[in-house]
């Protein structure tokens, strides 16, 4: 064990060469606020040097502070700044970029509190708007170079700075240790998270799919695409993101779809979080924000098509993606609307498009993929970039603002952590945050699996509908086991 004598840094604990994640993540699954960003893609090989989607996981529970608010709430955002001012600002070199500080979720409602755009009519199963937390410890892992490593803090609380101790420091890395030695529960999270809810859900229809429902009808969710194409024809908007949310009651307990759902649909920007008595299983292939040395990326998404499992099938659907005219407009839509958040918070011509409609390629599907980035300016901080990026411009749409009103006006229930973000803010000064796209909430015995997209004025009623039961297959196929 290191033992690092100043106080302004972490201490750091290397761990066994046969360290593995997967068996990390059963012993913590249970423990409050547990929270895994796993980067189970089965992408591209990395690359010597590289640092990109894929390379690090990381593992934390047990914050010392949480912020928990609903929509009712008073607004969280100012809390969330004063707790990012107070962490320490110090970063451990030749270390994976999150080393404890701020992580957890910003679901989708948390936007209603930077902006009025309105509520959908139902929250049937509620979820915090925004549940986040100061992490004193992570375990942090690198597929490049297969090591692995505890970093522990010892802060104290926010009333006293959250200054970090070595005593403490000390202690929490025994815990953790300790922990990562105890056997393996049984049910991987306990009973009182997932306890069977007895209730029907109102508003629901059922689906093709046995034991699944959905918010809407099959017409009724044409129906409302139909509504957006004609709002559109009206110019109140250029795209709208519209989402079914399909429902069905859980069967196991929330870790194990998780294990079964990174087997199923690994991505790069999957994660899991234990709210408590909810739980996000996500196998997100989308990243929304990430900051290296003031560099901020954001990856958006638009335009899909399926994979069958036969290479020739699959090269021809993707050149059709790439010659589709409505999915590159769709691309290009959000590639201006997130060049314009990023302006505002950026220096001047330092945002530029890497990379305009790339295909990349997943476990059940082909998508566009863009890469924008910018500078950040001096005196901006990554919780201003946050505030003026969320949510992301894919999963919402343009203008952003009108678009959100519409999918409040049309959408019959809250979204919750569905089109929100996973992330952190490292004492590192380092950020990421995903977007939470094919991801499953667990929450009073249901498991809810919204799916969307974008719609133009290109769109066709069904063949987006048959879109979204494209992108839920790899998450229907987990909760079949």
């Amino acid at each position: 064990m290191s033992s690092i004598s100043t106080q302004s840094v972490p201490l750091v604990h290397p761990l066994h060469e046969s360290f593995s994640m997967v068996d990390a993540f059963k012993r913590f699954s249970s423990h409050r606020g547990c929270l895994w960003f796993d980067s189970a893609s089965r992408g591209p090989e990395l690359e010597p040097g590289g640092d990109h989607a894929g390379r690090y996981s990381f593992l934390c529970a047990d914050p010392i502070e949480r912020l928990v608010a609903n929509v009712d709430n008073a607004n969280p955002w100012d809390r969330l700044r004063q707790w990012a001012d107070t962490l320490p600002k110090h970063r451990v070199s030749d270390l994976p970029p999150f080393q404890g500080g701020i992580a957890g979720l910003w679901g989708y409602e948390t936007g209603a509190f930077l902006e009025p755009v309105g509520r959908s009519v139902l929250d049937d199963l509620p979820t915090p708007a925004m549940s986040v937390g100061v992490y004193d410890w992570v375990i942090c892992h690198d597929r490049l170079r297969a090591r692995a490593w505890i970093v522990s803090w010892g802060f104290s609380s926010f009333e006293n700075g959250f200054n970090p101790s070595e005593t403490a420091a000390q202690q929490r890395l025994r815990q953790v240790l300790a922990t990562l030695q105890a056997k393996v529960q049984s049910k991987l999270v306990g009973a009182e998270a997932q306890a069977m809810s007895t209730d029907t859900i109102p508003n629901s229809f059922p689906t093709h799919w046995p034991g699944v429902m959905s918010n809407f009808s099959s017409a009724e969710y044409r129906a409302a695409i139909e509504s957006i194409i004609e709002s559109i024809r009206n110019g109140d908007s250029f795209q709208v993101n519209l989402a079914q949310r399909l429902l069905t009651r859980a069967t196991d307990d929330s870790a194990s779809l998780m294990l079964r759902l990174r087997t199923a649909n690994p991505a790069p920007f999957a994660g899991y979080y234990n709210g408590g008595n909810f739980q996000v299983i996500s196998s997100s292939p989308e990243g929304f924000l990430r900051v290296s040395d003031r560099v901020v990326q954001t990856r958006p998404i638009k335009g899909t098509v399926a994979r069958t499992g036969d290479e020739a099938v699959d090269r021809r659907l993707a050149m059709q993606l790439t010659q589709s005219e409505k999915d590159r407009a769709e691309n290009v839509m959000i590639v201006d609307l997130m060049r314009n958040d990023l302006s505002r918070v950026c220096e001047d011509d330092s945002v530029r498009v890497n990379q305009l409609c790339g295909i990349e390629t997943y476990a059940h599907v082909q998508h566009l993929v863009s890469v924008v980035e910018g500078k950040l300016r001096e005196e901006v901080s990554i919780v201003d970039l946050l505030a003026a990026c969320f949510p992301g411009g894919s999963i919402s749409g343009a203008p952003k603002i009108e678009a959100m009103r519409t999918i409040a006006r049309l959408e019959p229930t809250a979204r919750g952590p569905y089109c929100g973000s996973l992330g952190y803010i490292s004492c590192s000064g380092q950020a990421e945050f995903n977007i939470l796209i094919r991801t499953i909430t667990a929450t009073q015995g249901w498991w809810q699996i919204p799916v969307g997209g974008g719609i133009t004025l290109q769109s066709n009623p069904a063949d987006e509908e048959r879109e979204t039961w494209v992108k839920a297959e790899g998450m229907l196929r987990a909760i079949r086991g």
